[in-house]
């Protein structure tokens, strides 16, 4: 098994990497941006890419820079109002990042997403072959959400996850998160919390021990930045969250020092088909479907697929065809799919033999919930 000083010291061969800046990292409390700051972090990436590596840069800070140039110190609530800071701000921000990578001889280019764009199939590889087409000529790509465009029903939710599914999407070795904060930090008491230098994985114990939540200029917290690493660790990749506003802290990481919160077990990259990470990622969970132990085991260690007998309980409604979670009693999710019953139908057949479907539903169109062919189980660590 490898050691954290292992993982640590194999991240200076890393050949391409995600780097997520978050809005605090960039605009400063009173709601101007930071331009020394976004200069020190540009100098940092450029020299990355001039020593050969593969890096895109997803960015906030669009939203915060355009309530800056119209005059407001409150993030709004409104969907109208954001969009209208965003179409103001983004303009703002993209000529900064221009002007300061010109400095250091590089060149970027502007890719907006929205959470549809990934989940139709035709726009997610369109954006995939955009992106690596910039890598391979040596342009960093700047991503950022469309938040001129975007509304609830397809909005990533914050950056962090943004930066996850872009990590998958062009196969990243390593995302990088930085924040305000030096990485994960543990309370030890009512008042005092002790940064976690590495986790292996992340439990739903951990997640509930996230402290630290978003500003009045951004949206994520510790909880998003844990999850979203969760993610793209479950794939394989290694996470390291660490402090944007620190000194050299993108050259420290690369190099193997002790830097913020290295998450991850070093493990083999998954396998899995170019389409089961886009059903399993790019996708919202519509629902669960919980399951017993025998169920576990037979698609964790046997590459079965989900029979109704396995599955004990169902969270929410979805209809056919609906990406779900599969998940255990205690809440750690070991796969997800599409699922060929809606949740109604679920419900009725859950617990129950193949042979017993057509009795209970008055016809039999599957024998099973979820395809092995359409679910992406998660990896594990070594042991």
């Amino acid at each position: 098994m490898k050691t954290e000083l292992s993982i640590r010291g194999s991240l200076k061969d890393v050949r391409r990497l995600v780097i997520k800046i978050g809005s605090r990292v960039l605009i400063q409390r009173n709601g101007r941006p930071d331009i020394r700051r976004m200069r020190a972090l540009v100098k940092e990436i450029a020299a990355l890419r001039l020593a050969g590596k593969e890096v895109a840069v997803v960015t906030s800070g669009a939203i915060g820079a355009g309530l800056h140039a119209l005059g407001r110190r409150v993030r709004p609530d409104n969907l109208p109002d954001l969009q209208m800071a965003a179409a103001v701000g983004q303009t703002r921000l993209m000529s900064r990042y221009s002007a300061l990578f010109a400095r250091e001889q590089c060149r970027i280019g502007q890719v907006l997403l929205t959470h549809d764009d990934l989940r139709d199939r035709v726009r997610h590889l369109n954006a995939r072959n955009t992106i690596m087409n910039l890598l391979r000529h040596g342009i960093i790509p700047i991503v950022n959400e469309n938040d001129v465009v975007a509304v609830d029903e397809i909005k990533f939710g914050d950056n962090d996850h943004l930066a996850a599914l872009t990590a998958m999407l062009v196969d990243a070795d390593l995302l990088i998160l930085l924040s305000t904060v030096d990485g994960f930090r543990r309370p030890i008491s009512t008042r005092k919390t002790r940064r976690v230098p590495y986790l292996e994985s992340i439990s739903e114990n951990m997640l509930a021990l996230a402290v630290g939540k978003g500003s009045v200029f951004s949206v994520g917290g510790m909880r998003t930045k844990l999850e979203s690493a969760h993610d793209f660790v479950n794939m394989g990749g290694l996470a390291v969250i660490a402090n944007g506003r620190k000194a050299d802290v993108i050259t420290k990481v690369m190099r193997g020092d002790n830097e913020g919160t290295l998450i991850g077990a070093g493990i083999e990259r998954s396998d899995a088909r170019s389409r089961k990470r886009w059903i399993a990622f790019f996708h919202k969970a519509q629902g669960a479907v919980i399951v017993d132990e025998g169920a576990r085991k037979a698609i964790e260690t046997k590459g079965r697929s989900l029979l109704p007998a396995g599955i004990r309980d169902v969270d929410g409604t979805f209809p056919i065809g609906a990406v779900v979670n599969v998940r255990m009693p205690d809440g750690a999710v070991i796969a997800r799919g599409l699922t060929v019953y809606a949740s109604e139908d679920i419900r009725k057949i859950m617990g129950h033999k193949t042979s017993e479907i057509a009795s209970l539903l008055g016809a039999k169109d599957y024998d099973e919930v979820i395809h092995r062919d359409h679910m992406l189980v998660f990896a594990k660590p070594e042991a």
